[in-house]
């Protein structure tokens, strides 16, 4: 029935096959985060260095990002254990949320120790340096790697879990390069008077990529969770397609919309002449239904029959 409300209960709406890659690619990216993170804390530890521990910082936000995608999509595949109406996508946009929360945390905890490395500066411990160079090295390169994969991922099957992991993983392979620089002018210019503030000073790069990364995510999660209507464009395409078929429904009485992840969900609210036979009602309902959801991807439509 065109006006029953939607469920989800089962794994990914887009097949076992592509709900195992991003399971795959998005646990392979955990592993390595942690992998990598052990060694990146010895090395803050040793060398003192305020952008190894603004990265440390960084990373710590990473991973737990991508445990709530991983999270998520386990919820996802074990279908027969969670079912909910719309799906996973209001998890996804409060998990998007408290990890932007915790990133905004960070920040203000690096800015601290970075500006009172400023006020008293400490050279970069020698011992830390030498193991933090060649692990940002390995670090950029596999950050690379794996932005280049969850990027082939999203475009075979886009989701909003896959695109903030490539851009999770583009943002952290231009921090490593970075930190990497600090660790390495820190090393080489190490007799000059001002080495001693390159460290602090290349920390407040890593503070703007997690400004921007904290911004996007908390930005881009409050319009669902409030569930904010379409945008305008999409207000328009439904109300074309309503236009179009005047004649063929006695009443308009709105129109009500959610997202949920990457899913829209659209309520559209008619009236039909009291005369009219249910079939040619159930037609249109169809019809309807099926030329929507032709043009806006992702959609499902249910036109509900209503008096005034």
């Amino acid at each position: 029935m065109a006006g029953s409300s939607p469920a989800y209960c089962g794994g990914d709406a887009n097949g076992g096959e592509a709900a195992a890659e991003k399971h795959k690619t998005v646990a392979a990216s955990l592993g390595f985060d942690i992998l990598l993170w052990i060694p990146e804390i010895i090395a803050f530890v040793l060398s003192g260095s305020i952008t190894l521990f603004a990265d440390v910082m960084k990373c710590g936000n990473e991973i737990l990002a991508t445990f709530f995608a991983l999270l998520i999509l386990i919820r996802m595949r074990r279908g027969d254990r969670f079912c909910y109406d719309y799906g996973m996508g209001k998890f996804e946009t409060s998990t998007r949320f408290i990890t932007g929360a915790v990133m905004m945390v960070s920040i203000l905890i690096i800015t601290y120790s970075a500006l009172t490395r400023i006020y008293n500066p400490e050279p970069v411990g020698i011992e830390g340096a030498m193991i933090g160079i060649p692990l940002m090295l390995v670090t950029a390169i596999i950050d690379t790697y794996l932005w280049q994969k969850n990027y082939r991922v999203s475009l075979h099957d886009p989701s909003p879990i896959m695109e903030s992991q490539w851009r999770l993983r583009r943002a952290k392979a231009f921090a490593d390069v970075s930190v990497l620089l600090a660790l390495v002018l820190s090393f080489l210019l190490g007799n000059h008077a001002l080495s001693v503030y390159i460290d602090p000073a290349a920390s407040f790069i890593i503070i703007g990529f997690l400004i921007l990364a904290g911004y996007r995510e908390i930005s881009s999660s409050l319009p669902d969770i409030f569930d904010k209507t379409l945008c305008e464009e999409l207000q328009i395409v439904i109300l074309r397609h309503l236009a179009t078929s005047y004649d063929r429904y006695h009443e308009f009485h709105g129109v009500r919309s959610r997202r949920s992840g990457s899913r829209i969900y659209i309520e559209i609210f008619l009236g039909f002449d009291p005369d009219q036979k249910m079939g040619d009602v159930q037609d249109f309902i169809d019809s309807l239904k099926q030329s929507l959801e032709a043009e806006i991807p992702g959609s499902e439509v249910f036109v509900i029959p209503k008096r005034r």
